[in-house]
């Protein structure tokens, strides 16, 4: 049955940022999917793993700050999961943080430290699993969290721009190289969700009016609106999906 495609039983999945938020309804989602789960983050992930072992599927915590990864580390991160859960066959990449500055004033520090969590520990954890995948000659998904900011400008956040935008590109060159082996790379672009990154937009009655007044479906987006769409990338329901981007907007980017 074309229902049987969607659900994740007997896969585990990594999702890095999931102590709260976005990374936290996503984990839930997969869960509730039927995959067991990996949960990642520099805070305490405790929250996160009883919401997942309540819907009935074993759960991981892992506390790593992102920013300080290594490919070394990165293949400690995946080859330890494995071995705790039986395996790993998702990755979700979700982890980032926002510097919200005028490019004149953004500090190098700043820039570092966003393309460090955003993108360069992405590429790292993906490589990572493709290299465990590839050795135990088989395939699997992962699925990273753009933005609609990898389509778009956006004000006052450059280093989170060119890192949503490096991660969309990124995306779509995993997905060149890896397609051949069985490895999907797809990924979600989120649009405005109420979560802790647009936390000083929405407290901003100006800026979160305008935001308000452009997005089609006339509210903000709250983070279980993108369960949806990465269960379906991750699942078996999206196995001829490379390269793809799926908006979760609201309809932003077609306004």
């Amino acid at each position: 049955m074309i229902l049987d495609a969607f659900r994740l039983d007997n896969r585990v999945a990594l999702v890095t940022g999931a102590a709260r938020g976005l990374g936290q309804a996503l984990a839930i989602g997969l869960a509730e999917a039927g995959a067991d789960v990996v949960v990642l983050d520099r805070l305490p992930v405790e929250e996160t793993r009883a919401r997942v072992e309540a819907v009935g599927r074993r759960c991981f915590g892992l506390e790593q700050d992102l920013r300080d990864v290594s490919a070394a580390r990165a293949a400690e991160i995946v080859a330890g999961c494995a071995a705790e859960m039986g395996g790993l066959d998702i990755l979700i990449n979700n982890a980032g943080v926002i510097r919200r500055t005028p490019a004149l004033e953004a500090t190098e520090e700043d820039w570092s430290t966003v393309l460090d969590i955003n993108l360069t520990a992405a590429f790292l954890l993906s490589q990572a699993l493709a290299r465990h995948l590839v050795a135990a000659g088989r395939g699997g998904k992962i699925v990273n969290v753009a933005s609609v900011l990898s389509f778009q400008g956006g004000i006052l956040v450059p280093g989170y721009t060119a890192a949503k935008s490096g991660l969309a590109g990124l995306t779509r060159a995993l997905a060149n190289e890896w397609a051949p082996l069985g490895i999907n790379v797809n990924g979600i672009a989120p649009g405005y969700l109420t979560t802790e990154l647009t936390a000083g937009l929405r407290s901003d009655p100006a800026r979160h009016d305008v935001v308000l007044a452009r997005i089609p479906a006339g509210r903000w987006g709250e983070p279980a609106d993108a369960q949806g769409a990465v269960v379906f990338l991750a699942s078996e329901a999206a196995a001829y999906l490379h390269g793809t981007i799926i908006p979760v907007d609201g309809g932003w980017l077609t306004w």
